[in-house]
C-alpha cells in the first residue's frame, strides 16, 4: 500500500475539522429537498495500492456527499475506482467509460471517465455513449482548412526529421479542431423530486479536455464540445432529453485572469444568443458567488478555474444566469461552490496561509497531497428537487 500523505493523527484532525465546520471549507451538506451534482478530477485514480487506506476512506467520505458525481482521470486499472465505490456504500451506482485518448497497446494520454450516483435520488436511464466528431464532419473540416492543415503537417514533419538524430519529439499545432484528445462521456439520468412531480431529465456530459502546450488547442476542444451540445440541444424533438449538463475538467485557460476570464465569460454568455429562446445556458462558476464576492478557483494551487459545471437547459425549473444573484439564498438551492480541501489541510497542519508561504514552503505543502489526494478540488451545484405544481414548460 502506498505511503500516506498525512500521519494518522493528522487524518483524525482533518476529519474532525471537516465534520465540525463543513461550510467553512465549502463542503456541501445534505439538505432535504435538494440534489447535489459534482465534478472531481481525482489525480490518476488507478490501482487501489496507489493510495493508503486513510486517503481512500477520506475520498469516499467526500464523494458520498454527491447525488451525481462526474469523476475524471480514472486510469485503465479500475481497482481503485471500484474500491472507492465500495467504500461509498450500497446506495450508489456507478457507470464508467472505456479508456479513451490512446489506441490500445500504444502510448498516449489514455483515461476513463466515470459517473457515481445515488440510487435514492438519481435514476440512470438508457443512454451511455462517448461524444465524437463523425467522419463526414472531419472530412468537411479537412476540405475547408486544407492549406493551413497541409502547412502545419509539413512543418511538423520537418521538425520531426530534424529530431530523428536525437532530442525531444516536436508537438503538432493544428490550425483547427479535428477530434478530441479524450472523447467526452455522456449518459442520461433522471433526478426525482417529491411524489407526483416530474423529474429533472438530464444528459450528463463528463469531460477532461486537452491541456497541452498550446492555448489554441484548449480553446478548439472547448468550442467543439460546446458547439456539439448547442447543436444537439437545438434538436428539441430529436435529443433524448432536452437538458444537458456539462461537468468536468475543461482546462479553460485563465493564465491571465485579468483578461482571460472576461474573454471566456463573454464567449459563453453569447451561447444564449446561439440557442432557441427557451434554452438557457448557465455556467455559474464564471461569475463571483453572491455570498463570496469573487469567482471560485478549482485547482489545488488556487489560481485557476479549470473545472466547470454548465447547464444547457430547456427546463425552466433549472437555474439560469438571470437568477445568479439569488444563488445560495435558499438552503434547498440553487447554489454552487467548491470544497476547498487545501484550506482544510492547511488548517489541520497548522500551516501558514498559502499566500504567505515561501516558494519552498509551498513546494513542501502541496507535495503532501497533490499526487496522493488530488491537484483539483471538487466543485458542486445544488438543485432544489422538483415540487408539486412546478411545470417543465
Amino acid at each position: 500500500m502506498a505511503e500516506s500523505p498525512f500521519t494518522d493523527a493528522q487524518w483524525i484532525r482533518i476529519r474532525e475539522l471537516m465534520r465540525a465546520h463543513p461550510r467553512r471549507y465549502g463542503l456541501p451538506e445534505r439538505v432535504y429537498g435538494s440534489a447535489l451534482i459534482g465534478s472531481f478530477n481525482i489525480r490518476k485514480l488507478g490501482a487501489r495500492e496507489s493510495r493508503d487506506e486513510n486517503t481512500w476512506e477520506w475520498l469516499a467520505s467526500v464523494c458520498r456527499q454527491f447525488d451525481l458525481l462526474a469523476i475524471q482521470e480514472v486510469q485503465d486499472e479500475l481497482s481503485g475506482l471500484r474500491y472507492l465505490h465500495e467504500l461509498m456504500g450500497g446506495d450508489f451506482g456507478m457507470l464508467v467509460s472505456d479508456k479513451t485518448g490512446a489506441f490500445p497497446g500504444e502510448p498516449g494520454l489514455g483515461e476513463r471517465l466515470a459517473f457515481i450516483y445515488s440510487r435514492r435520488v438519481v435514476r440512470r436511464t438508457e443512454i451511455a455513449t462517448d461524444i465524437s466528431i463523425d467522419r463526414s464532419k472531419v472530412l468537411k473540416t479537412l476540405q475547408s482548412h486544407n492549406d493551413e492543415i497541409h502547412a502545419a503537417i509539413a512543418g511538423y514533419l520537418e521538425k520531426l526529421d530534424a529530431a530523428s538524430g536525437g532530442g525531444s519529439k516536436p508537438r503538432l499545432k493544428l490550425p483547427t479542431f479535428l477530434s478530441f484528445i479524450r472523447a467526452p462521456f455522456c449518459a442520461s439520468f433522471e433526478i426525482t423530486g417529491f411524489p407526483g412531480t416530474e423529474p429533472y431529465q438530464l444528459m450528463a456530459i463528463n469531460a477532461h479536455l486537452y491541456f497541452g502546450e498550446f492555448m489554441a488547442d484548449r480553446r478548439q476542444e472547448f468550442e467543439a464540445l460546446t458547439g456539439w451540445i448547442k447543436a444537439r440541444v437545438n434538436e428539441d424533438d430529436k435529443a433524448y432529453y432536452p437538458n444537458f449538463i456539462l461537468a468536468g475538467d475543461l482546462n479553460l485557460d485563465f493564465d491571465n485572469p485579468e483578461t482571460d476570464r472576461g474573454r471566456i465569460e463573454r464567449a459563453i454568455k453569447d451561447f444564449n444568443g446561439e440557442t432557441p429562446d427557451d434554452v438557457n445556458v448557465n455556467f455559474p462558476f464564471l461569475d463571483p458567488h453572491p455570498g463570496l464576492g469573487e469567482p471560485f478557483h478549482t485547482n489545488a494551487r488556487l489560481n485557476q478555474t479549470f473545472d466547470q459545471i454548465g447547464l444547457f437547459a430547456r427546463d425552466p425549473r433549472l437555474p439560469d444566469h438571470a437568477g445568479h444573484d439569488r444563488m445560495g439564498s435558499d438552503p434547498r438551492g440553487p447554489d454552487y461552490g467548491v470544497f476547498n480541501f487545501v484550506e482544510l489541510f492547511r488548517k489541520a497542519l497548522d500551516a501558514p496561509p498559502v499566500l504567505s508561504m515561501s516558494s519552498d514552503e509551498k513546494r513542501r505543502f502541496f507535495s503532501r497531497f497533490e499526487h496522493k489526494v488530488s491537484d483539483h478540488m471538487p466543485l458542486w451545484l445544488r438543485l432544489p428537487l422538483p415540487l408539486e405544481g412546478e411545470s417543465v414548460g
